[in-house]
Formats: structure tokens, sequence, C-alpha cells
């Protein structure tokens, strides 16, 4: 009898097998990646999105505060932004006859009193002043609108604020708006 020499299997990958390895692994990769960037815009798109809303609901606090304890409305300015007139400046007598002043002013929100600027607001792409008496508009919510500053009792405010994330401008907070009733009235 004639004793064949026992074969060897091989235990080692083939070309074949080894490239399908790196193939499926390289989908794998991609798609994990592809996924920890997206998690990652998400992530700092939310915490920007928190942090403006905080810095935003912070502005709107202050305004609604201040606004609500003056006394009258004295003077406001407009320019003109993309063909429309808009308010940009509204100026109060306050409850100690002082000014404050609150302004948009390259692409920020400031607060003037007694000679002190305080910014409110940074980023902000668009802001609007509006001013209306208090007396609405028979069978609606909405007030008249008013240009004249001693006839002013009420401010809607409106702002969008946005910010770079990742190397592109995102505008991650929404519109901004409220209305502000002047609670104090001018004695005359």
């Amino acid at each position: 009898m004639c004793i064949k020499p026992q074969q060897h299997r091989s235990r080692a990958f083939t070309y074949v097998e080894l490239m399908m390895a790196i193939a499926v692994s390289g989908v794998i990769l991609t798609a994990l990646i592809s996924f920890t960037v997206y998690a990652a815009k998400s992530f700092v798109g939310m915490h920007n999105y928190v942090d403006l809303e905080q810095k935003s609901q912070n502005a709107l606090d202050i305004l609604t505060r201040d606004i609500r304890q003056t006394q009258y409305l004295s003077n406001y300015t407009k320019r003109i932004v993309n063909g429309q007139t808009v308010t940009n400046s509204l100026t109060f007598v306050d409850f100690d006859t002082n000014l404050l002043t609150f302004k948009y002013v390259g692409n920020m929100l400031v607060r003037e009193k007694l000679g002190e600027s305080t910014m409110l607001l940074t980023n902000v792409d668009y802001l609007t002043f509006l001013i209306f008496q208090r007396n609405p508009i028979g069978g609606t919510d909405s007030q008249f609108r008013t240009t004249n500053a001693e006839s002013c009792k009420l401010v809607s405010v409106s702002w969008v604020c946005s910010r770079t994330i990742l190397g592109a401008r995102q505008n991650t907070e929404s519109v901004q708006t409220a209305k502000i009733v002047i609670r104090k009235s001018r004695e005359y």
C-alpha cells in the first residue's frame, strides 16, 4: 500500500477573501464616520440653538421689564432695509425721568441708560421695532399702528439670530417676537 503524503489545508485568507473583507470594512467604516459627523453637527446645532434661545429670552426679559416701567416713548428712529422702512431705535423716558434707549446697531441689540451701554444680544441678523396704540382693531387681537411717539402704548419687537456652525452660517434660532405694553402713562 502506498501512503500518500498528507495534504495540508491552507488556513489563511485567499486574496479574494481579503479584498472582500477590506471592502466590507470600508463600507462599515464610512457609514460609522458619516454617522459620527452627522451626530456631531446635530449636537453642535442643538447646543447653539439652546444657547441662542437662552440669550434671546434674557434680552426679551430685560426689554419687557424696562419698557413696561417707562412713562412713555419720547422718540424713535427709522432706517430703510431692503426697500422697507423699519424702526431700529426707541428712546423712552424712564420711571426716574432718565432716558432709556434700545438700539439695533451692527448686528447687536444695545440698551443705553445714564451713559452706559449694555449689549443685550449679538449675532442679530434682523431686528425691528413696531409701535402701536393700545386700542385694538375691532374683532381682532391686533392694535392700530402709530407714527406718533406720544400715542404709543404698545411696542412690538422681532428679531432673528444666527451663528456660524462648522463653517456655514445657519439660522439656529427662530424668529423671536413679543408685544410689550407700556404700563405707566404720561401725566399731563
